[in-house]
Protein backbone atom coordinates (compact mmCIF):
# COMPACT_ATOMS: atom_id res chain seq x y z
CA UNK A 1 0.00 0.00 0.00
CA UNK A 2 1.39 3.57 -0.98
CA UNK A 3 2.67 5.75 2.23
CA UNK A 4 -0.14 8.08 3.13
CA UNK A 5 0.79 11.38 5.25
CA UNK A 6 0.22 11.59 8.11
CA UNK A 7 -2.10 14.71 7.66
CA UNK A 8 -4.37 12.42 5.50
CA UNK A 9 -4.68 9.47 7.58
CA UNK A 10 -5.72 11.08 10.58
CA UNK A 11 -8.32 13.35 8.96
CA UNK A 12 -11.26 13.21 11.42
CA UNK A 13 -14.91 10.80 9.53
CA UNK A 14 -17.08 12.13 12.17
CA UNK A 15 -18.17 15.08 14.29
CA UNK A 16 -16.63 13.69 17.23
CA UNK A 17 -12.80 13.77 15.54
CA UNK A 18 -12.98 17.37 15.45
CA UNK A 19 -11.15 18.88 17.88
CA UNK A 20 -11.35 22.40 19.07
CA UNK A 21 -14.77 23.34 17.89
CA UNK A 22 -17.05 22.35 20.17
CA UNK A 23 -19.16 24.75 18.75
CA UNK A 24 -19.46 24.30 15.50
CA UNK A 25 -19.57 20.12 15.94
CA UNK A 26 -22.79 20.65 18.51
CA UNK A 27 -24.51 22.74 16.55
CA UNK A 28 -24.63 21.07 13.12
CA UNK A 29 -25.35 18.17 15.34
CA UNK A 30 -27.94 19.61 16.62
CA UNK A 31 -29.49 20.91 13.62
CA UNK A 32 -29.47 17.80 11.98
CA UNK A 33 -30.85 15.71 14.55
CA UNK A 34 -33.68 17.85 14.42
CA UNK A 35 -34.25 17.99 11.13
CA UNK A 36 -33.04 21.85 10.27
CA UNK A 37 -30.86 21.65 7.74
CA UNK A 38 -29.28 24.93 6.08
CA UNK A 39 -29.18 25.23 2.23
CA UNK A 40 -26.09 27.07 2.86
CA UNK A 41 -23.15 27.14 4.59
CA UNK A 42 -19.93 29.47 4.97
CA UNK A 43 -17.13 28.13 7.12
CA UNK A 44 -14.26 30.83 8.09
CA UNK A 45 -11.37 30.15 10.06
CA UNK A 46 -7.27 30.06 9.65
CA UNK A 47 -5.48 27.38 7.67
CA UNK A 48 -5.83 23.26 9.42
CA UNK A 49 -8.55 23.65 11.62
CA UNK A 50 -11.14 21.00 9.98
CA UNK A 51 -13.25 23.71 7.34
CA UNK A 52 -12.95 21.37 4.53
CA UNK A 53 -13.22 17.87 6.78
CA UNK A 54 -16.69 19.30 8.12
CA UNK A 55 -18.34 20.17 4.72
CA UNK A 56 -17.46 16.57 4.18
CA UNK A 57 -18.58 15.14 7.06
CA UNK A 58 -21.77 17.43 7.10
CA UNK A 59 -22.03 15.81 3.06
CA UNK A 60 -22.17 11.95 4.25
CA UNK A 61 -24.58 13.39 7.39
CA UNK A 62 -26.91 14.12 4.73
CA UNK A 63 -26.60 11.78 2.46
CA UNK A 64 -25.62 8.32 4.38
CA UNK A 65 -28.34 5.60 3.61
CA UNK A 66 -29.01 5.77 7.77
CA UNK A 67 -29.59 9.16 7.78
CA UNK A 68 -29.89 12.25 7.64
CA UNK A 69 -28.00 11.72 11.29
CA UNK A 70 -25.31 13.39 13.04
CA UNK A 71 -23.37 9.99 12.83
CA UNK A 72 -22.87 8.71 9.38
CA UNK A 73 -22.23 4.60 9.23
CA UNK A 74 -18.70 5.75 6.99
CA UNK A 75 -19.51 1.94 5.57
CA UNK A 76 -22.21 2.05 2.82
CA UNK A 77 -21.57 3.65 -0.49
CA UNK A 78 -22.71 6.67 -0.26
CA UNK A 79 -19.85 7.38 2.58
CA UNK A 80 -17.51 5.50 1.24
CA UNK A 81 -17.65 7.11 -2.51
CA UNK A 82 -18.19 10.60 -0.15
CA UNK A 83 -14.81 9.89 1.59
CA UNK A 84 -12.64 8.78 -1.30
CA UNK A 85 -13.76 11.87 -3.57
CA UNK A 86 -15.54 10.65 -6.20
CA UNK A 87 -19.02 10.99 -5.32
CA UNK A 88 -20.93 12.36 -8.32
CA UNK A 89 -23.63 13.92 -5.83
CA UNK A 90 -20.89 15.69 -3.71
CA UNK A 91 -18.89 18.29 -6.17
CA UNK A 92 -15.65 20.04 -4.81
CA UNK A 93 -14.76 22.71 -6.39
CA UNK A 94 -11.16 25.25 -5.94
CA UNK A 95 -12.44 28.36 -5.80
CA UNK A 96 -9.02 29.66 -6.29
CA UNK A 97 -8.92 28.21 -10.21
CA UNK A 98 -12.73 28.79 -11.34
CA UNK A 99 -13.03 32.49 -10.17
CA UNK A 100 -14.83 32.97 -13.81
CA UNK A 101 -18.41 33.93 -13.97
CA UNK A 102 -18.75 31.10 -16.68
CA UNK A 103 -17.75 28.72 -13.76
CA UNK A 104 -20.88 29.75 -11.86
CA UNK A 105 -23.06 29.71 -14.77
CA UNK A 106 -21.80 25.44 -15.39
CA UNK A 107 -23.25 25.46 -11.64
CA UNK A 108 -26.46 27.09 -12.20
CA UNK A 109 -27.32 24.19 -15.03
CA UNK A 110 -26.37 21.29 -12.66
CA UNK A 111 -28.64 22.49 -9.84
CA UNK A 112 -31.23 21.75 -12.00
CA UNK A 113 -30.44 18.25 -12.25
CA UNK A 114 -31.52 15.86 -8.96
CA UNK A 115 -29.15 14.04 -7.17
CA UNK A 116 -28.41 10.79 -9.22
CA UNK A 117 -27.84 7.91 -6.22
CA UNK A 118 -27.93 10.04 -2.78
CA UNK A 119 -30.46 12.43 -0.82
CA UNK A 120 -28.61 15.77 -1.83
CA UNK A 121 -26.71 17.75 -4.07
CA UNK A 122 -23.96 18.69 -2.02
CA UNK A 123 -21.87 21.79 -3.59
CA UNK A 124 -18.16 22.50 -1.46
CA UNK A 125 -16.01 25.66 -2.71
CA UNK A 126 -13.07 25.81 -1.03
CA UNK A 127 -11.32 29.05 -1.02
CA UNK A 128 -14.81 31.29 -2.09
CA UNK A 129 -13.35 34.08 -1.81
CA UNK A 130 -11.07 33.98 -4.69
CA UNK A 131 -14.30 34.10 -6.73
CA UNK A 132 -15.11 37.58 -8.88
CA UNK A 133 -17.46 39.55 -7.89
CA UNK A 134 -19.41 39.30 -11.50
CA UNK A 135 -19.15 34.96 -9.85
CA UNK A 136 -20.89 36.11 -6.96
CA UNK A 137 -23.50 38.30 -8.07
CA UNK A 138 -23.69 35.17 -10.57
CA UNK A 139 -24.56 32.98 -7.89
CA UNK A 140 -27.02 34.91 -5.27
CA UNK A 141 -29.51 33.93 -6.75
CA UNK A 142 -28.94 30.39 -7.07
CA UNK A 143 -27.90 30.47 -3.31
CA UNK A 144 -30.87 32.31 -2.27
CA UNK A 145 -33.50 29.95 -3.53
CA UNK A 146 -31.95 26.73 -4.59
CA UNK A 147 -34.35 23.57 -5.15
CA UNK A 148 -34.94 21.40 -1.90
CA UNK A 149 -32.13 18.94 -2.75
CA UNK A 150 -29.17 21.31 -3.25
CA UNK A 151 -27.19 22.59 -0.70
CA UNK A 152 -24.03 24.70 -0.45
CA UNK A 153 -20.71 24.55 1.65
CA UNK A 154 -18.51 27.31 1.34
CA UNK A 155 -14.86 27.47 2.70
CA UNK A 156 -12.87 30.26 3.39
CA UNK A 157 -9.75 31.91 5.36
CA UNK A 158 -10.73 35.59 4.58
CA UNK A 159 -14.22 36.16 5.34
CA UNK A 160 -13.49 40.02 4.76
CA UNK A 161 -13.50 39.21 1.11
CA UNK A 162 -16.91 37.63 0.94
CA UNK A 163 -19.55 40.17 -0.29
CA UNK A 164 -22.34 40.58 2.14
CA UNK A 165 -24.63 39.72 0.58
CA UNK A 166 -23.57 35.83 -0.24
CA UNK A 167 -22.61 36.17 3.87
CA UNK A 168 -25.94 36.84 4.52
CA UNK A 169 -27.28 33.75 2.70
CA UNK A 170 -25.38 31.37 5.13
CA UNK A 171 -25.07 30.17 8.15
CA UNK A 172 -21.91 31.25 9.28
CA UNK A 173 -19.34 29.40 11.48
CA UNK A 174 -16.08 30.36 12.23
CA UNK A 175 -13.19 27.59 13.25
CA UNK A 176 -10.98 28.77 16.01
CA UNK A 177 -7.27 28.14 16.22
CA UNK A 178 -6.46 24.48 17.88
CA UNK A 179 -5.25 25.27 21.41
CA UNK A 180 -1.66 24.34 22.26
CA UNK A 181 -2.05 21.28 24.62
CA UNK A 182 -4.77 19.49 22.10
CA UNK A 183 -2.28 19.49 19.18
CA UNK A 184 0.39 18.27 21.64
CA UNK A 185 -1.40 15.66 22.92
CA UNK A 186 -3.09 14.40 19.34
CA UNK A 187 0.57 14.36 18.07
CA UNK A 188 1.64 12.12 21.37
CA UNK A 189 -1.12 9.41 20.32
CA UNK A 190 0.20 9.47 16.87
CA UNK A 191 4.13 8.67 18.35
CA UNK A 192 2.42 5.83 19.97
CA UNK A 193 0.63 4.22 17.05
CA UNK A 194 3.70 4.67 14.80
CA UNK A 195 6.02 3.40 17.62
CA UNK A 196 8.29 5.71 17.83
CA UNK A 197 9.45 7.35 21.14
CA UNK A 198 9.08 11.23 21.37
CA UNK A 199 9.89 13.69 24.16
CA UNK A 200 7.24 16.02 25.56
CA UNK A 201 9.83 19.15 24.83
CA UNK A 202 10.18 18.55 21.39
CA UNK A 203 6.13 17.71 20.79
CA UNK A 204 5.69 20.67 22.75
CA UNK A 205 8.23 22.13 20.33
CA UNK A 206 5.93 21.56 17.06
CA UNK A 207 2.73 21.75 18.55
CA UNK A 208 4.31 25.59 19.40
CA UNK A 209 5.31 25.88 15.94
CA UNK A 210 2.38 24.90 14.43
CA UNK A 211 0.41 28.01 15.68
CA UNK A 212 -3.21 26.27 16.40
CA UNK A 213 -3.17 24.18 12.77
CA UNK A 214 -3.27 20.54 13.10
CA UNK A 215 -2.53 20.10 9.67
CA UNK A 216 0.89 22.27 10.07
CA UNK A 217 1.83 19.83 12.74
CA UNK A 218 0.81 17.22 10.91
CA UNK A 219 2.93 17.71 8.03
CA UNK A 220 5.98 19.06 10.90
CA UNK A 221 5.54 16.15 12.82
CA UNK A 222 6.14 13.61 9.42
CA UNK A 223 9.42 15.85 8.40
CA UNK A 224 10.74 15.27 11.89
CA UNK A 225 10.30 11.77 12.17
CA UNK A 226 12.29 11.58 8.82
CA UNK A 227 15.18 12.70 10.38
CA UNK A 228 15.12 11.77 14.09
CA UNK A 229 15.99 8.10 13.16
CA UNK A 230 13.29 6.64 15.69
CA UNK A 231 13.28 8.53 18.54
CA UNK A 232 11.77 12.32 17.92
CA UNK A 233 14.39 14.66 20.46
CA UNK A 234 14.36 18.44 20.76
CA UNK A 235 18.48 17.90 20.06
CA UNK A 236 18.15 16.43 17.15
CA UNK A 237 15.43 18.97 16.03
CA UNK A 238 17.59 22.25 16.94
CA UNK A 239 20.92 20.26 15.44
CA UNK A 240 18.98 19.43 12.25
CA UNK A 241 17.05 22.63 11.34
CA UNK A 242 19.59 24.95 12.26
CA UNK A 243 18.03 26.79 15.45
CA UNK A 244 18.88 28.11 18.59
CA UNK A 245 18.22 25.66 21.73
CA UNK A 246 16.70 27.86 24.87
CA UNK A 247 19.69 26.84 26.81
CA UNK A 248 22.22 28.99 24.23
CA UNK A 249 20.20 31.57 24.90
CA UNK A 250 19.98 31.27 28.64
CA UNK A 251 23.62 31.72 28.25
CA UNK A 252 24.13 34.72 26.59
CA UNK A 253 21.85 36.57 28.65
CA UNK A 254 23.33 35.47 31.83
CA UNK A 255 27.07 36.46 30.68
CA UNK A 256 25.37 39.78 29.99
CA UNK A 257 23.99 40.21 33.49
CA UNK A 258 27.46 38.62 34.93
CA UNK A 259 29.13 41.69 33.04
CA UNK A 260 31.06 39.42 30.89
CA UNK A 261 29.67 41.08 27.41
CA UNK A 262 33.22 39.54 25.75
CA UNK A 263 31.84 35.89 26.34
CA UNK A 264 28.13 36.81 25.74
CA UNK A 265 29.76 37.84 22.03
CA UNK A 266 31.88 34.88 21.49
CA UNK A 267 28.73 32.75 22.51
CA UNK A 268 26.77 34.40 19.68
CA UNK A 269 29.18 33.60 17.46
CA UNK A 270 29.50 29.95 18.50
CA UNK A 271 26.13 29.59 17.31
CA UNK A 272 25.97 31.02 14.21
CA UNK A 273 29.13 29.19 12.95
CA UNK A 274 26.84 26.63 13.83
CA UNK A 275 24.47 27.38 11.05
CA UNK A 276 21.88 29.26 12.81
CA UNK A 277 21.29 32.79 11.00
CA UNK A 278 20.66 35.69 12.27
CA UNK A 279 17.24 35.80 11.35
CA UNK A 280 16.69 32.91 13.66
CA UNK A 281 18.57 34.19 16.33
CA UNK A 282 16.49 37.82 16.09
CA UNK A 283 13.58 35.76 16.58
CA UNK A 284 14.13 33.19 18.92
CA UNK A 285 15.92 36.65 21.32
CA UNK A 286 12.61 38.26 20.87
CA UNK A 287 10.58 35.57 22.07
CA UNK A 288 12.79 34.99 24.75
CA UNK A 289 12.62 38.35 26.00
CA UNK A 290 8.85 38.19 25.42
CA UNK A 291 8.15 35.22 27.59
CA UNK A 292 10.25 36.94 30.49
CA UNK A 293 7.98 40.19 29.61
CA UNK A 294 4.55 38.13 30.25
CA UNK A 295 6.08 36.27 32.94
CA UNK A 296 7.07 39.79 35.00
CA UNK A 297 3.01 40.37 34.90
CA UNK A 298 2.15 37.03 36.20
CA UNK A 299 1.41 34.94 32.88
CA UNK A 300 1.35 31.03 33.43
CA UNK A 301 -0.49 29.47 30.47
CA UNK A 302 2.36 27.79 27.98
CA UNK A 303 -0.21 28.74 25.09
CA UNK A 304 0.43 32.20 25.88
CA UNK A 305 4.30 32.37 26.69
CA UNK A 306 5.04 29.42 23.99
CA UNK A 307 8.35 28.85 26.24
CA UNK A 308 7.96 26.40 29.28
CA UNK A 309 8.66 29.05 31.86
CA UNK A 310 10.63 26.59 34.32
CA UNK A 311 13.42 26.10 31.27
CA UNK A 312 14.09 29.62 32.49
CA UNK A 313 16.24 30.06 35.60
CA UNK A 314 15.02 32.24 38.41
CA UNK A 315 17.89 34.48 38.44
CA UNK A 316 17.18 35.94 35.13
CA UNK A 317 13.33 35.91 35.32
CA UNK A 318 13.66 38.31 38.23
CA UNK A 319 17.25 40.66 36.89
CA UNK A 320 14.84 42.71 34.81
CA UNK A 321 11.66 45.06 34.84
CA UNK A 322 9.02 45.47 33.11
CA UNK A 323 9.84 48.52 31.10
CA UNK A 324 13.31 47.01 30.35
CA UNK A 325 11.83 43.64 29.01
CA UNK A 326 9.83 45.75 26.90
CA UNK A 327 12.16 47.90 25.83
CA UNK A 328 15.09 44.74 24.72
CA UNK A 329 11.57 43.33 22.78
CA UNK A 330 11.40 46.92 21.06
CA UNK A 331 14.79 46.58 20.64
CA UNK A 332 14.68 43.36 18.36
CA UNK A 333 11.27 43.96 16.68
CA UNK A 334 12.99 47.34 15.30
CA UNK A 335 16.63 45.18 14.34
CA UNK A 336 14.18 42.54 12.40
CA UNK A 337 12.58 45.82 10.64
CA UNK A 338 16.46 47.04 9.88
CA UNK A 339 18.40 44.18 9.14
CA UNK A 340 16.80 44.18 5.04
CA UNK A 341 18.62 47.61 4.49
CA UNK A 342 21.65 46.23 6.64
CA UNK A 343 25.45 46.45 5.67
CA UNK A 344 25.77 43.61 7.74
CA UNK A 345 22.85 42.11 9.70
CA UNK A 346 25.74 40.05 11.76
CA UNK A 347 27.34 43.55 12.74
CA UNK A 348 23.28 45.01 13.76
CA UNK A 349 22.75 41.70 16.28
CA UNK A 350 26.26 41.91 17.69
CA UNK A 351 25.65 45.34 18.35
CA UNK A 352 21.72 44.70 19.89
CA UNK A 353 23.74 42.22 22.14
CA UNK A 354 25.92 44.80 23.36
CA UNK A 355 23.73 47.46 24.29
CA UNK A 356 21.88 44.14 26.23
CA UNK A 357 24.58 44.65 28.83
CA UNK A 358 23.54 48.04 30.26
CA UNK A 359 19.55 47.11 30.11
CA UNK A 360 19.42 46.61 33.84
CA UNK A 361 20.15 50.13 34.32
CA UNK A 362 17.93 51.62 31.53
CA UNK A 363 15.20 53.71 33.39
CA UNK A 364 12.56 55.29 30.86
CA UNK A 365 12.06 59.10 31.09
CA UNK A 366 8.54 59.17 32.29
CA UNK A 367 9.63 57.16 35.83
CA UNK A 368 13.17 59.78 35.70
CA UNK A 369 10.84 63.04 35.49
CA UNK A 370 8.56 61.64 37.91
CA UNK A 371 11.61 60.71 40.71
CA UNK A 372 13.23 64.39 39.60
CA UNK A 373 9.58 65.61 41.06
CA UNK A 374 9.81 64.02 44.14
CA UNK A 375 13.53 65.13 44.89
CA UNK A 376 12.47 68.97 43.81
CA UNK A 377 9.59 69.00 46.20
CA UNK A 378 12.00 67.61 48.66
CA UNK A 379 14.41 69.52 48.44
CA UNK A 380 12.09 72.72 47.85
CA UNK A 381 10.65 71.59 51.83
CA UNK A 382 14.18 71.24 52.71
CA UNK A 383 13.65 67.38 53.78
CA UNK A 384 15.16 64.44 52.39
CA UNK A 385 13.05 61.63 52.01
CA UNK A 386 14.58 58.18 50.33
CA UNK A 387 13.51 57.10 47.31
CA UNK A 388 11.35 54.05 47.18
CA UNK A 389 12.77 51.04 46.44
CA UNK A 390 11.32 47.87 44.94
CA UNK A 391 13.33 45.60 46.13
CA UNK A 392 14.56 45.21 50.25
CA UNK A 393 18.18 45.34 50.45
CA UNK A 394 20.95 43.16 51.21
CA UNK A 395 21.78 42.90 55.35
CA UNK A 396 25.29 40.88 56.38
CA UNK A 397 24.96 40.43 60.32
CA UNK A 398 27.26 37.49 60.37
CA UNK A 399 30.14 38.25 62.49
CA UNK A 400 32.40 37.75 59.31
CA UNK A 401 30.69 40.52 57.91
CA UNK A 402 31.30 42.70 61.01
CA UNK A 403 35.03 41.47 61.57
CA UNK A 404 35.58 42.53 57.67
CA UNK A 405 33.98 45.88 57.49
CA UNK A 406 33.91 46.42 61.17
CA UNK A 407 30.59 47.19 60.87
CA UNK A 408 27.11 46.15 59.06
CA UNK A 409 27.16 46.16 55.66
CA UNK A 410 23.78 47.08 53.81
CA UNK A 411 23.98 46.79 50.08
CA UNK A 412 21.22 47.74 47.49
CA UNK A 413 21.12 46.35 44.66
CA UNK A 414 21.97 48.39 41.45
CA UNK A 415 18.45 49.80 40.62
CA UNK A 416 17.08 52.21 37.88
CA UNK A 417 16.79 55.11 40.15
CA UNK A 418 20.52 55.26 40.47
CA UNK A 419 20.78 58.52 38.80
CA UNK A 420 18.36 60.28 41.07
CA UNK A 421 19.64 58.31 44.73
CA UNK A 422 23.14 60.09 43.73
CA UNK A 423 21.68 62.74 44.09
CA UNK A 424 19.43 62.20 47.20
CA UNK A 425 22.95 60.57 48.55
CA UNK A 426 25.11 64.37 48.05
CA UNK A 427 23.00 66.16 50.94
CA UNK A 428 24.78 67.61 53.71
CA UNK A 429 24.84 65.42 56.99
CA UNK A 430 25.80 66.19 59.96
CA UNK A 431 29.11 64.73 60.81
CA UNK A 432 29.80 63.52 64.82
CA UNK A 433 32.18 65.60 66.49
CA UNK A 434 35.69 64.46 65.74
CA UNK A 435 37.58 63.04 68.21
CA UNK A 436 40.18 65.05 69.54
CA UNK A 437 43.93 63.95 69.96
CA UNK A 438 45.15 64.38 73.60
CA UNK A 439 48.46 66.03 74.16
CA UNK A 440 50.28 67.22 77.23
CA UNK A 441 49.43 70.45 78.98
CA UNK A 442 52.32 72.76 79.96
CA UNK A 443 52.05 72.71 83.76
CA UNK A 444 53.98 71.48 86.32
CA UNK A 445 52.00 68.23 86.90
CA UNK A 446 53.21 65.62 84.97
CA UNK A 447 50.73 64.63 81.06
CA UNK A 448 48.64 62.19 81.58
CA UNK A 449 45.69 60.87 79.26
CA UNK A 450 42.76 62.92 79.48
CA UNK A 451 39.49 63.89 77.82
CA UNK A 452 38.77 67.55 77.89
CA UNK A 453 36.36 69.49 79.69
CA UNK A 454 36.28 73.34 80.18
CA UNK A 455 36.46 74.77 84.20
CA UNK A 456 38.20 77.95 85.73
CA UNK A 457 41.96 77.84 85.84
CA UNK A 458 43.09 77.96 89.16
CA UNK A 459 45.05 81.10 89.91
CA UNK A 460 47.71 78.85 91.71
CA UNK A 461 49.27 77.57 88.82
CA UNK A 462 51.78 79.90 87.30
CA UNK A 463 52.94 78.17 83.94
CA UNK A 464 50.63 79.36 81.00
CA UNK A 465 47.93 77.10 80.63
CA UNK A 466 45.48 76.28 77.89
CA UNK A 467 41.72 77.00 78.50
CA UNK A 468 40.88 73.45 79.04
CA UNK A 469 42.75 71.01 81.53
CA UNK A 470 42.77 67.33 81.25
CA UNK A 471 40.72 65.27 83.51
CA UNK A 472 41.56 61.45 84.15
CA UNK A 473 39.76 58.86 82.67
CA UNK A 474 40.23 54.93 82.59
CA UNK A 475 42.04 53.44 79.58
CA UNK A 476 40.14 51.91 76.88
CA UNK A 477 39.85 48.15 77.69
CA UNK A 478 41.47 46.58 75.21
CA UNK A 479 39.23 44.00 72.66
CA UNK A 480 39.13 40.23 73.96
CA UNK A 481 41.24 38.01 71.66
CA UNK A 482 39.39 35.87 69.93
CA UNK A 483 39.73 31.72 69.96
CA UNK A 484 42.58 30.51 67.92
CA UNK A 485 40.75 28.88 64.94
CA UNK A 486 41.22 25.48 64.30
CA UNK A 487 43.83 23.95 61.67
CA UNK A 488 42.00 24.02 58.75
CA UNK A 489 43.43 24.65 55.38
CA UNK A 490 42.33 28.03 53.79
CA UNK A 491 40.82 29.33 50.51
CA UNK A 492 42.16 32.75 49.29
CA UNK A 493 41.86 34.47 46.46
CA UNK A 494 45.03 33.22 44.91
CA UNK A 495 43.34 29.96 43.98
CA UNK A 496 40.55 31.46 42.15
CA UNK A 497 42.83 31.60 38.76
CA UNK A 498 43.04 28.07 39.28
CA UNK A 499 39.61 27.84 39.88
CA UNK A 500 38.60 29.34 36.65
CA UNK A 501 40.72 27.47 34.67
CA UNK A 502 39.53 24.60 35.75
CA UNK A 503 35.73 25.37 35.54
CA UNK A 504 36.62 26.54 32.48
CA UNK A 505 38.32 23.34 31.06
CA UNK A 506 35.38 21.20 32.22
CA UNK A 507 33.32 23.78 30.22
CA UNK A 508 31.34 24.66 33.55
CA UNK A 509 29.23 27.95 32.82
CA UNK A 510 28.92 28.42 36.95
CA UNK A 511 32.81 29.32 36.28
CA UNK A 512 31.96 32.84 35.28
CA UNK A 513 30.84 33.66 38.56
CA UNK A 514 33.90 33.21 40.53
CA UNK A 515 35.44 36.05 37.86
CA UNK A 516 33.17 38.34 39.97
CA UNK A 517 34.48 37.44 43.58
CA UNK A 518 35.60 40.83 44.87
CA UNK A 519 36.77 39.51 48.63
CA UNK A 520 37.21 36.25 50.49
CA UNK A 521 37.24 36.39 54.45
CA UNK A 522 38.10 33.47 56.80
CA UNK A 523 35.78 33.07 60.13
CA UNK A 524 36.44 30.45 62.57
CA UNK A 525 33.17 28.64 61.39
CA UNK A 526 32.79 29.20 57.46
CA UNK A 527 33.80 31.32 55.03
CA UNK A 528 32.28 34.64 53.31
CA UNK A 529 32.67 35.03 49.60
CA UNK A 530 31.73 38.29 48.65
CA UNK A 531 31.15 38.80 44.66
CA UNK A 532 30.22 42.39 42.96
CA UNK A 533 26.87 41.46 41.45
CA UNK A 534 23.59 40.18 42.38
CA UNK A 535 23.51 37.88 39.51
CA UNK A 536 26.74 35.97 40.76
CA UNK A 537 25.23 35.72 44.18
CA UNK A 538 22.24 34.00 43.19
CA UNK A 539 23.91 31.82 40.48
CA UNK A 540 26.79 31.03 43.50
CA UNK A 541 23.37 29.89 45.76
CA UNK A 542 22.12 27.16 43.10
CA UNK A 543 25.26 26.06 42.50
CA UNK A 544 26.54 26.05 46.03
CA UNK A 545 27.38 21.98 46.33
CA UNK A 546 29.43 22.06 43.20
CA UNK A 547 31.21 25.29 44.16
CA UNK A 548 31.94 23.70 47.50
CA UNK A 549 33.21 20.20 46.44
CA UNK A 550 35.52 22.03 43.91
CA UNK A 551 37.01 24.41 46.90
CA UNK A 552 37.38 21.03 48.75
CA UNK A 553 39.06 19.44 45.60
CA UNK A 554 41.75 22.53 45.30
CA UNK A 555 41.82 24.19 48.81
CA UNK A 556 41.15 21.23 51.10
CA UNK A 557 38.99 23.42 52.97
CA UNK A 558 35.63 21.20 54.48
CA UNK A 559 33.61 24.38 56.10
CA UNK A 560 30.48 25.87 55.21
CA UNK A 561 30.46 28.50 53.19
CA UNK A 562 28.57 31.90 53.03
CA UNK A 563 27.58 34.68 49.96
CA UNK A 564 27.10 38.33 49.44
CA UNK A 565 27.23 40.80 47.41
CA UNK A 566 29.07 44.31 47.65
CA UNK A 567 28.03 47.38 45.14
CA UNK A 568 31.67 48.25 43.82
CA UNK A 569 31.28 52.45 43.92
CA UNK A 570 33.57 54.11 41.18
CA UNK A 571 36.35 56.61 43.18
CA UNK A 572 35.79 60.29 42.47
CA UNK A 573 38.33 61.81 40.86
CA UNK A 574 40.20 65.63 41.92
CA UNK A 575 38.90 67.02 39.04
CA UNK A 576 35.55 66.08 39.07
CA UNK A 577 35.17 67.93 42.80
CA UNK A 578 32.55 70.44 41.31
CA UNK A 579 30.29 67.46 40.13
CA UNK A 580 30.27 66.66 43.59
CA UNK A 581 29.37 69.56 44.98
CA UNK A 582 25.33 69.65 46.38
CA UNK A 583 23.99 73.27 45.26
CA UNK A 584 25.45 72.61 41.55
CA UNK A 585 23.25 69.68 41.78
CA UNK A 586 20.52 70.97 43.35
CA UNK A 587 20.02 73.92 40.58
CA UNK A 588 20.79 71.32 37.81
CA UNK A 589 17.71 69.29 38.79
CA UNK A 590 15.41 72.10 39.41
CA UNK A 591 16.46 73.53 35.91
CA UNK A 592 16.76 70.45 34.02
CA UNK A 593 20.31 71.18 33.29
CA UNK A 594 23.12 69.37 32.60
CA UNK A 595 26.84 69.71 34.34
CA UNK A 596 29.86 70.07 32.06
Amino acid sequence: MAYEVTATRKRPQLFDGLKGQEFVVSTIKNAIGQGRTAHAYLFSGPRGVGKTTSARILAKALNCEHGPTAFPCGVCANCKEIAQGNSMDVIEIDGASNTSVNDVRVIKDEVLFPPQNSRYKVYIIDEVHMLSTSAFNALLKTIEEPPEYVVFIFATTETQKVPATIRSRCQQFHFQLIPLDTIKQLLAETAQEMGIPADEDALFWIAKESTGSMRDAYTLFDQVVSFCDGAITLEKIHQKLGLVGLDQITQVVGELLAGEPDSAITSLHELMGAGVSVEQCIKDLTEYFRTLLLLKKGIRNEDILGIQPQRIPEAIRTAYTEEQLEAAVELFLQLYRDIRYSLSPRFELELAVSRLGSLPYLVSTTQLMKQLAILKNDLVQGKTTELPKTREPLELRTPIAQKANNTTMKIAEPQNKAIVEQVVTQQPKVSPPPVQTVVPVETEAPPVQVAPITIPVAPTIKAPVATQIAVPVAPPQAAPTPAAPKPQAKFTKDLLPKLIQEMAHERDPAGIILSQVVDIVHDDKQVLIVFSSRYALQTAKQNEEKLRALIHRTAGYEGPLNFSVQEIKPVAKPEDKHKNDTTVHTIASLFRGEII
